[in-house]
């Protein structure tokens, strides 16, 4: 560790928890971050100012302005320009601690990806805003033994876990299969962002204490908070299931598979399509698309606006359409004018 290290993590360092060799463990360790929104940016940047040495922050998503409410890394400029969230994040971050490595990952996190993201991780961070790629989460770090903390927040009401293969229950053991019927979401419940920073401070402090080599008061519980009733809760996670697909019988389902079904987005009027991988020339699409509507460019995507959507466009052929929840719809508008 070096003087200026010393000097820029002290309080960190003085903190018995931590220490000197806490803090050259942090220094060295890998962090990736699922999702960049609310609990995304707040982790992401509680992290690399702990001195986190390398994170991977890896999201789908753009930015709007209904996001700088709750979402603590980005500003106006960046809805203005629809950034990707995940250049937006690493950008910030860099400007932040300029000593770590910092790697935003512009890409929906699927079967396809995920080994190749999580590689070398010590530790992954839950922010993403589906079952689904929970699910995909749990596969990868119960089969490569990897610590991951689940967490979730809407309206006032927020959730925590943490999963340690081995020592603990995984997540599915505790949710066999997603919640049935509709769930409320940002959109339809609205969210508190002081909720968003509380269920991303529990998650760090637990990442905190596995990645600076304190992982023991790391308790297997799930802990429920309502920031606007009030009152913290933690109930004792059950044991591992023996009988679990994941860490019972070692059956990875959600790794294993392949997922390209449109999927409509947690809080946002919304539907990604990406059934099929293939690159697209943005440059060529905007002169065509251009004649029909509204549109604009940026180095990382395109966005066009036939009334009443809009298409977000990037360059390995996914699309985000706004202004439906149908993905029939949301196909068609991809058929036509992107194609098939």
């Amino acid at each position: 560790m070096t003087t200026s290290d010393r000097e820029r993590y002290s309080r960190q360092i003085l903190f018995s928890g931590i220490g000197e060799a806490g803090q050259e463990r942090l220094l060295a360790s890998h962090a990736v971050i699922a999702g960049c929104g609310a609990l995304g940016t707040f982790q992401a940047a509680a992290l690399a100012r702990a001195g986190v040495g390398t994170l991977t922050i890896v999201d789908r998503d753009y930015i709007e302005p209904s996001n700088l409410q709750r979402q603590w890394l980005f500003e106006e400029a960046d809805a203005a320009e629809g950034l990707p969230k995940a250049v937006a994040a690493e950008r910030r971050l860099r400007a932040i601690n300029s000593g770590i490595e910092v790697r935003g990952v512009v890409a929906d996190l699927d079967p396809s990806n995920v080994e190749e993201w999580f590689e070398g991780a010590a530790l992954i961070l839950d922010a993403t805003d589906n079952f689904e790629t929970r699910y995909l989460i749990n596969d990868y770090a119960v089969k490569h033994g990897v610590p991951w903390i689940y967490g979730a927040a809407v309206g006032s009401y927020g959730i925590t876990m943490p999963v340690m293969p081995g020592r603990s229950a995984c997540f599915r053991c505790v949710y066999p299969e997603p919640p049935p019927g509709a769930q409320p979401t940002c959109e339809t419940a609205g969210v508190l962002n002081t909720v968003t920073a509380a269920v991303a401070a529990l998650q760090v402090s637990d990442a905190l204490k596995i990645l600076a080599g304190a992982a023991e008061p790391v308790r297997a519980r799930i802990a429920t908070l309502d920031m606007w009733q009030g009152g913290l809760r933690e109930i004792a996670m059950p044991p591992p299931d023996p009988d679990c697909p994941a860490c019972g019988r070692r059956e990875f389902a959600f790794l294993e598979g392949e997922r390209r079904a449109p999927i409509s987005l947690c809080g946002r009027n919304a539907v990604q399509i990406h059934e099929r991988r293939r690159p697209l020339d943005l440059a060529a699409l905007a002169i065509t698309l251009s004649a029909l509507a509204e549109v604009r460019t940026n180095d990382f995507a395109l966005r066009f606006f036939p009334a009443p959507y809009e298409m977000t466009i990037f360059p390995d052929g996914r699309a985000i359409i706004k202004g439906t929840t149908d993905a029939g719809v949301a196909r068609s508008l991809y058929a036509k004018y992107v194609g098939n």
